[in-house]
């Protein structure tokens, strides 16, 4: 039944019931926000021509039902949450489409239970042509017309300025008093932090876990390859990255980081020839699939040559020609403890920025595979304790280096 029939029903009942029901449906369709002061008992006896014994009962029934309080001082007011109350959130996520995962983090938010309904607001595309920024202004300006109960932010990346536009895009909804959580990243780079509730992983650990698992299966000389501009979260996979190769390899740590676009083939040969790595890490799983198509058409084997692992665990990791191994994100996790984030912050607004990790898990596939035999051998000695984990004496996986078979090695693989 539309709330106008409900009203019309009302007024054969109850003169309390009229009053009651169009009060109630301004605070849900958002006439009123929370917060707001409500029209005095005087004002309300005016308006709808009844008694003020009967505007108090309506009102009543709206306070034990939470949609508003009675505050000393400052009257009736809108309340802050309601059960009763539909909220609406915005999701503002410029990389929706492009980066895969957060089609899934966004059916975990859709699908999770809020205590209550919460409907997802996508947003229509405006400007079509329009920079991806601009894109994103306009939809927040959109949002905010339409007075979201709050907003998910997926920080922009892969383009110069984005740290502004990122700022921008906050600063403007905190002037609305919009409430926002961050999917994946912060809007700042560590170790500044944002005053923003953010739910992700724990990026440093899974950079960390990446390169132990190739060092650990013999690679010596492990690089990190990232596109221009990449989010924060790539800054944190490669800090756990370089952590795990100076507790692995100690003094002898050589850091191998390039910022570079994949797809280049000349800057990734400039990669290969100066840098000379057995295994690279690339900054997401999209990365590395540019990577693996680059390496094939200059004649690079993976992981023959050289190994290849990403960072993500997109749909088409496992279907790539060499299936990739890479570091799984829990998009679906990720999702249903946004929205409990969400709701958290509306209930207390005044609660310090909290970050929620949710756990990953490593995926091995072909792209580092090395000797089945060899790599037997070296999980093996670690279980037996007759090896040393911090890989002193790393196995040679006889791989054949992409820089020549012919080629001595650099000195620099035979410090570990």
């Amino acid at each position: 039944m539309s709330q106008n029939v409900k009203v019309e029903a009302a007024k054969k009942g109850p003169k309390y019931k009229r009053v009651y029901l169009e009060l109630r449906g301004a605070l849900m369709d958002g006439t009123h926000r929370r917060g707001d002061k409500l029209s005095s008992e005087n004002e309300l006896v005016e308006r709808f021509g009844v008694s003020r014994p009967t505007v108090r009962r309506a009102l009543a029934q709206l306070v034990t039902e939470g949609f508003i309080e009675r505050r000393m001082g400052a009257g009736t007011v809108v309340a802050n949450r309601s059960e009763h109350e539909v909220l609406a959130f915005g999701l503002l996520i410029p990389e929706l489409g492009t980066t895969e995962i957060f089609e899934p983090i966004c059916q975990g938010i859709s699908q999770a239970d809020g205590r209550g309904r919460h409907d997802l607001l996508w947003g229509p595309s405006f400007l079509k042509g329009a920079t991806k920024e601009v894109q994103a202004e306009h939809l927040c300006k959109y949002y905010i017309e339409r007075q979201v109960s709050g907003v998910f932010f997926a920080p922009m990346e892969h383009f110069e300025g984005r740290d502004a536009v990122n700022l921008s895009i906050a600063r403007t909804l905190d002037e609305a008093h919009i409430p926002i959580v961050l999917l994946d990243r912060d809007i700042v780079l560590f170790p500044a932090r944002s005053k923003y509730d953010l739910v992700g992983i724990d990026n440093h650990r899974a950079g960390y876990v990446l390169a132990e698992h190739l060092l650990l299966s013999g690679s010596r000389r492990v690089g990190f390859l990232a596109p221009p501009f990449s989010a924060h979260t790539v800054d944190a996979r490669i800090g756990g990255y370089q952590e795990a190769l100076h507790t692995h390899q100690g003094s002898a740590a050589q850091t191998l980081v390039t910022w570079i676009d994949p797809s280049d083939v000349p800057a990734v040969k400039d990669f290969l020839d100066q840098m000379k790595p057995d295994s690279i890490i690339c900054a997401n799983d999209y990365a590395a699939a540019q990577l693996l198509r680059t390496l094939s058409s200059i004649g690079v084997q993976v992981p023959a040559q050289v190994r290849i692992a990403g960072i993500d665990d997109v749909k088409y990791a496992q279907l790539l020609q060499t299936p990739l191994t890479t570091i799984r994100q829990p998009c679906l996790e990720i999702g249903s403890t946004a929205l409990l984030a969400m709701l958290d912050r509306i209930a207390r607004p005044a609660a310090p920025a909290r970050e929620f990790i949710v756990d990953f898990q490593l995926v091995v596939r072909k792209s580092t595979e090395v000797d089945g035999q060899k790599q037997s051998e070296l999980d093996h000695s670690r279980l037996s304790g007759n090896g040393d984990t911090a890989m002193s004496q790393p196995a040679n996986d006889g791989r054949v280096p992409f820089w020549g078979s012919g080629e001595a090695m650099p000195a620099e693989r035979e410090k570990f």
